[in-house]
């Protein structure tokens, strides 16, 4: 079967083009996927961007969100088998998964949801992953009292939007979110926050509800920016997390002061280093497929383009790039 890959063109990076790649059979832990949707992430476009800047030697097979059926399984594969429908959300250090056909480590897939399609599966795993892993491993909200507050900067992204599901359905906090405009706000509202504030001022948004501070902080949208304000709103004691890189020294000062923790969150760090507990995303994926089918949590799916081609994937980082997108864009093959 000839497989058809879309990959950043060495010959001219700021341009995608067609090529037909050999995948080997599955070895060890590695699942050989027919892939059926994929999503758009910001880390698509912010890798994109950086070979553009400094050139490639080879074509990149860029997306790392995927939908699809197990074709062949690898001799250390258990608990999959040839015809399973399954989701992940891939391996930076590896083809992505623009492509029809995918290798990819067992232990970070799953069973696909039942009620979900293909477009709707593909759209959640990586900010699923990302939400979990920053809520429930690096603030450990799901320990924290009903009086505690939770600040979740980028609300009606594609992170944002699991992670106020996520905290509503496992823990007691008081989930807040920023939104852009009433549409992002009820975009919240409707997935669990307790109340919304904009984002382009937060200690006033939050002062009109007569908070001046909250115990935990998740920054899903320009750290550098909101610096200064998540600083200032952190509580005694508070905990932060950060998914956004900064491109400027963060002034930490006043975390030394207030005694706060900063964590940073990427969610592909246990594939990357090959971490002992690699197998734990698998594990998150297949307890989140368990509370879609069971009607807990909503999908983010927000738009889908039929069609895997250049220019629907043109399309579509353009959209993600100008970082406004309400939940998230899906190419289905």
């Amino acid at each position: 079967m000839t497989i058809t890959a879309i990959a950043v063109n060495p010959a001219s990076p700021q341009e995608f083009t067609v090529i037909h790649p050999q995948i080997s059979a599955p070895t060890d832990y590695d699942l050989l996927v027919e892939v059926k949707a994929v999503s758009i992430n910001p880390v698509d476009t912010k890798v994109r961007a950086n070979l553009i800047k400094n050139g490639l030697e080879q074509p990149r097979i860029l997306g790392w969100d995927a939908s699809g059926v197990v074709t062949s399984v690898g001799s250390k594969v258990s608990g999959f088998s040839i015809g399973d429908e399954v989701w992940y959300a891939g391996d930076i250090t590896r083809p992505g998964s623009n492509s029809t056909q995918q290798l990819i480590d067992s232990r970070i897939v799953s069973r696909k949801p039942k009620s979900m399609n293909w477009a709707q599966a593909a759209a959640m795993p990586l900010t699923t992953l990302t939400a979990w892993e920053g809520l429930f491993e690096r603030l450990e909200v799901q320990d924290a009292d009903a009086d505690k507050t939770l600040l979740i900067i980028g609300g009606a992204g594609g992170v944002g939007s699991l992670a106020i599901s996520l905290a509503a359905l496992n823990s007691k906090v008081k989930v807040i979110a920023t939104a852009s405009n009433k549409s992002s706000a009820q975009w919240c509202l409707e997935r669990g926050a307790d109340l919304t504030v904009d984002w382009h001022d937060l200690k006033s948004g939050l002062a009109e509800h007569n908070i001046k501070q909250v115990d935990y902080i998740f920054c899903l949208n320009d750290t550098d920016g909101h610096w200064a304000a998540i600083s200032d709103l952190i509580a005694p004691q508070g905990q932060i997390c950060t998914i956004v890189e900064n491109s400027h020294p963060l002034d930490q000062s006043a975390l030394k002061m207030k005694s706060a923790a900063l964590h940073w969150e990427f969610m592909y760090t246990r594939s990357m280093f090959n971490t002992p507990d690699i197998a734990e995303q698998g594990k998150i994926l297949h307890q989140v497929a368990v509370l879609v089918d069971e009607g807990k949590l909503q999908g983010t799916l927000s738009d889908t383009l039929q069609g895997f081609s250049i220019e629907n994937l043109e399309k579509a980082h353009n959209k993600v790039a100008e970082g406004r997108m309400r939940g998230k864009m899906v190419i289905e093959f």
